[in-house]
């Protein structure tokens, strides 16, 4: 049995703060210590502590004075769009249509696919990114690159090949038969391999016909533990043409409720624009609404209103998330950046402790992954993130004038980058610098 033990400063949230100062809403080590065996991790403290009850032959790691956080989780993003970022567009469904449609056809081909997933991969782990929830394309060649590399690198991963039959290229449509199929292909080829989650995958209302949702309805009866991930009120064009595609139905959530596709593990990208009622359905199912600035913004689709989500009297569940290629960013850092400055152009206020609790806990806990991964809990799996908040220039300048830890944290999250990655450790394996 190989055991590690990391030195540093280690932040872990046990809870969603209530404030700046809650203190009790983390456990954060000035000089602490890491054990980690077989991939997780065994003890956390003190380091003299740690040290003191690690087994002689340990391999120990010094990163002081960097923080080491659980790695960071993203819940909404597109494997197949890594060359689709920075497109210029109009809209969404112009951006659709232009570049992400075409693009997505290539992914027919195997060893395209292969190739992205490298890449994909490579660029999660460069950002500290060591969870991600992704859509791959249409075609079940895509999911089974997307996982077949996930495997490899063993990362703990959701994800699952499209179902979509109408309003796209004749290269991206399946039929419902044939959506059915793939995807429990895909289930039964990938789930619980190694660390996999397949993810029922209809991308959204516009794209699948009443049959197709009657299937993906029938894989959620069949499948109930697997997750469910589709968009949900992204800009107010998608949702009228949404409604005149399902008129029977109350609302755009209502469409999906309709099809039993609203519960605890259905992530809804977006969720801009619901109303009153639709927000009270998603809180009542206990539905995820996942939030993704870089794409709001650069899509121009609205402002998405998470605090006011979270304090209404039914509220609703957030996951925070990249978007990658309406996304403009594969950090997660940069997303809560944006995320912050969203906030602030509604009036309300995103601290840094909200956002560090987001990438990690809060989105574990969205993913109902929590006991696994999202802390530095005893037990759980050893994916890691190590932050230098000195890591370039300017913000080592910066650093001179940090005096706490929500000042530290907001620095980073403001200037830092891929840079500031000092280390990704995925189930205890360093892997940023093997890259």
């Amino acid at each position: 049995m190989t055991s590690t033990l990391l030195r540093g400063r280690l932040l872990s949230f046990n809870r969603a703060p209530q404030s700046l100062t809650d203190a009790g809403s983390y456990t954060y080590e000035t000089n602490g210590g890491l054990l980690i065996e077989d991939g997780r991790i065994v003890a956390r403290g003190a380091y003299a502590e740690i040290k003191a009850k690690a087994p002689a032959e340990t391999i120990e790691i010094d990163h002081r004075p960097h923080l080491i956080l659980p790695g960071l989780i993203d819940t909404h993003l597109h494997f197949p769009q890594m060359q689709v970022i920075a497109s210029y567009a109009a809209n969404l469904l112009e951006w659709l249509n232009t570049y992400t449609f075409p693009e997505e056809c290539r992914f027919v081909e195997r060893a395209h696919a292969e190739r992205i997933a490298t890449h994909f991969y490579d660029e999660l782990i460069r950002h500290g990114t060591t969870t991600a929830v992704a859509y791959c394309s249409v075609h079940k060649a895509s999911g089974d690159a997307y996982f077949a590399e996930a495997l490899r690198r063993n990362m703990r991963m959701v994800g699952g090949k499209v179902m979509m039959d109408r309003n796209a290229p004749q290269g991206l449509l399946d039929t419902p038969e044939m959506g059915y199929d793939e995807t429990r292909a895909v289930i039964a080829e990938w789930h619980g391999k190694g660390r996999n989650h397949v993810a029922i995958t209809p991308r959204f209302a516009i794209t699948s016909t009443p049959e197709q949702m009657e299937a993906a309805a029938t894989l959620a009866r069949e499948f109930p533990d697997l997750h469910i991930q589709t968009h949900l009120s992204e800009n107010h064009a998608e949702i009228a043409f949404t409604c005149e595609l399902y008129p029977e139905a109350i609302d755009y959530t209502d469409i999906y409720a309709r099809y039993g596709l609203l519960g605890r593990k259905s992530l809804f990208g977006h969720c801009i624009h619901l109303s009153e009622r639709e927000a009270d359905a998603m809180s009542e199912a206990g539905a995820v609404a996942v939030h993704c600035p870089t794409s709001n913004l650069f899509l121009g689709s609205g402002l998405f209103p998470l605090k006011a989500f979270a304090r209404r009297e039914k509220p609703v569940r957030i996951g925070v998330a990249t978007d990658i290629g309406g996304g403009s960013s594969y950090s997660m850092l940069r997303t809560m950046d944006e995320a912050y400055k969203i906030q602030q152009l509604l009036g309300e206020r995103l601290n840094p402790l909200d956002s560090y609790y987001h990438m990690t806990l809060g989105n574990a806990e969205a993913l109902s992954l929590a006991d696994r991964i999202g802390t530095l809990d005893p037990g759980t799996d050893a994916d890691l993130v190590v932050l230098d908040a000195a890591a370039t220039p300017a913000m080592a300048l910066k650093m001179e004038v940090v005096k706490t830890l929500p000042e530290e944290l907001f620095l980073l999250q403001t200037m830092g980058d891929d840079r500031a990655v000092a280390e990704t450790y995925v189930a205890g394996k360093a892997v940023k610098t093997a890259l």
